[in-house]
């Protein structure tokens, strides 16, 4: 896997620390288009990291599918998410209710409304400052990331197969995107995000929020995310419903939840056809 290599090598000159644990291994038999990468550094930006990479090479999406399985009400942990769906991976998805259930941004499935960004007033809300960029596949299951669009345009057009509003939306075309100036952007939190590379998609979780993992504030992020290749970049739900989930190894990260892995309400999953 050409492209997975070269980002590996990017990772690797990039954590080239005084403390640095690496693996890697292939999450699909027979070829080598679906990587799994565990990072653990002691020194990047001046921390300790705990980083975990899901890397599906673009040439092989007539292979597996992306998607989302999502529940209006429930709320159902990423990895019992997959499981029901016979996921390879998954990670968690976008801003939500933690009282009721439900996406609380803008998202949609095969051109049917699923939830529309809740009023600023109401709880749970997202600043539009933060839900300022959209996670999309399009009828040709490219994987797309763009500033949000409104969402009138996303209702009328009939191109995506889903849509999902997040953020805030870190690089576009290869240019780190100006971020909120508040403590969700400035603090280091557990991260999980989605990044474009030329070959590659890239899903990531970065652990925070104790002794063996600070995570990282959002600039920290985009200059990571950067530094392995990403084109475009996105910020989904972070601190504790950041998890990874494969289906050889399981739950991957270490969710700063005491309780452990966070029930949500939506999860990117990654299937097999």
């Amino acid at each position: 896997m050409k492209s997975a290599v070269l980002i590996i090598l990017n990772i690797l000159f990039f954590t080239s620390y005084s403390f640095c644990q690496y693996a890697e291994e292939p999450l699909s038999s027979g070829n080598d288009s679906l990587y799994f990468v565990h990072i653990e550094t002691d020194t990047l930006f001046n921390s300790t990291q705990n980083i975990n990479l899901i890397i599906l090479d673009k040439a092989y999406l007539s292979v597996f599918n992306i998607d989302f399985a999502y529940q209006a009400s429930e709320l159902l942990k990423p990895s019992q998410i997959a499981v029901n769906r016979n996921a390879r991976a998954a990670i968690n998805g976008g801003f939500f209710d933690m009282d009721t259930g439900g996406s609380v941004t803008y998202f949609e499935i095969g051109d049917s409304v699923i939830s529309r960004t809740r009023p600023a007033e109401l709880k749970w809300a997202v600043p539009d400052s933060l839900a300022n960029g959209a996670l999309i596949l399009n009828k040709n299951h490219n994987l797309e990331i763009e500033s949000a669009n409104r969402e009138q345009y996303y209702e009328e057009s009939t191109k995506e197969i889903f849509v999902l509003v997040a953020g805030p939306l870190l690089i576009k075309d290869s240019i780190l995107q100006k971020l909120p100036d508040m403590k969700f952007a400035n603090n280091r939190h557990p991260r999980t995000c989605v990044g474009i590379t030329g070959e590659s998609i890239i899903f990531m979780t970065i652990d925070g929020r104790s002794e063996t993992a600070a995570g990282m504030n959002l600039g920290e992020v985009q200059s990571y995310l950067l530094k392995l290749g990403c084109l475009d970049a996105i910020n989904l739900d972070g601190g504790g419903s950041t998890s990874m989930w494969t289906l050889e190894k399981g739950l991957v990260n270490i969710p700063s939840d005491k309780t452990g892995e966070r029930p949500v309400a939506n999860a990117l999953l990654i299937l097999k056809k």
